[in-house]
């Protein structure tokens, strides 16, 4: 353990050398005999590899934020000498050491990087790049809001570049988002939509009862003739729907609902969870519509 620390000390300490010896290529570049007898922009170059060479070994000391620093310092020098794509690579790098110790770090690098890929027509990039500030503001800041409009601006980037089933991915996660956050219409617009585009698919069509078995959740929320409604729509548009286990629990919860008998609508929803077992998502949203229900005590048990 001793030796490990004295290890992680020497690498340390030479990273700190390193990034003091960059910083002085770096101001030599600029001085006025670095710009009389040429050599500037090979002094940069230099201080670049310097800088990542240091950024590697505050890693290997698990400096976490010296490395990200680093990092930093080098995709800054690589704008410099416009290498678009060294640069987003070492932002990213950046943002994976900051991503140890600060996700509010990582988020604004990634925020960068997509800056630096759209002008050059990298949009599969930059969607990626969103999915994981998508990511960071679900799972580490807990911004749903934030996270929503990321997981939004990479479908849109991915449906630009014709990857379908990469957008309606992120499209889902919307959907599922919006409905927690009672933004039902919005919800409904998505399920629906992929539902659309997943039922003429031979290999995804399965899916497809799914999705509109979620819109018909959401609409059964808003307003129970909406369901109602919403339910002959879709066994209309496609006819393999009337014959699922979803569709056939949505019937029976709408007869159960209207005749206010919240015992049926609880029975029926254990019959379901018995073959197919309902996640938090829709236990949580089905709990939402029992509770319309007159006298409910509002549980599933």
């Amino acid at each position: 353990m001793a030796l490990q620390e004295m290890d992680n000390s020497g690498k340390e300490k030479e990273a700190i050398q390193l990034m003091a010896d960059a910083d002085k290529k770096v101001k030599s570049s600029g001085s006025f005999l670095g710009g009389m007898f040429g050599g500037g922009h090979h002094k940069v170059e230099e201080a670049c590899e310097m800088y990542c060479r240091a950024a590697n070994m505050f890693k290997m000391a698990k400096n976490w934020s010296g490395a990200g620093n680093a990092f930093c310092k080098a995709a800054r020098l690589h704008m410099q000498l416009q290498n678009k794509h060294d640069c987003a690579t070492s932002f990213i790098d950046a943002g994976n050491a900051y991503k140890k110790s600060d996700p509010n770090g990582k988020t604004r690098l990634l925020i960068i990087c997509n800056t630096l890929y759209i002008p050059t027509g990298r949009f599969t990039i930059a969607a990626k790049h969103h999915i994981s500030i998508a990511e960071i503001y679900e799972s580490e800041l807990v911004d749903i809001e934030k996270a929503i409009a990321h997981y939004e601006q990479a479908a849109d980037y991915y449906k630009g570049e014709e990857s379908n089933s990469s957008a309606n991915k992120c499209l889902l996660k919307v959907g599922a988002y919006c409905a927690q956050l009672e933004q039902y219409q919005k919800a409904i617009e998505i399920y629906e939509q992929v539902g659309a585009n997943t039922m003429d698919n031979p290999l995804l069509k399965y899916s497809a009862k799914e999705y509109f078995f979620k819109a018909a959740l959401c609409h059964f929320i808003v307003d129970e003739l909406n369901a109602k409604i919403a339910v002959e729509k879709y066994e209309e548009m496609f006819p393999a729907f009337s014959d699922s286990r979803e569709c056939k629990l949505l019937k029976k919860l709408l007869e159960a609902h209207e005749e206010q008998n919240s015992d049926a609508f609880t029975e029926a929803v254990k019959e379901f969870d018995s073959i197919s077992r309902l996640d938090q998502w829709h236990t949580t949203l089905l709990l939402r519509i029992k509770k319309t229900i007159q006298g409910d005590e509002g549980d599933l048990k």
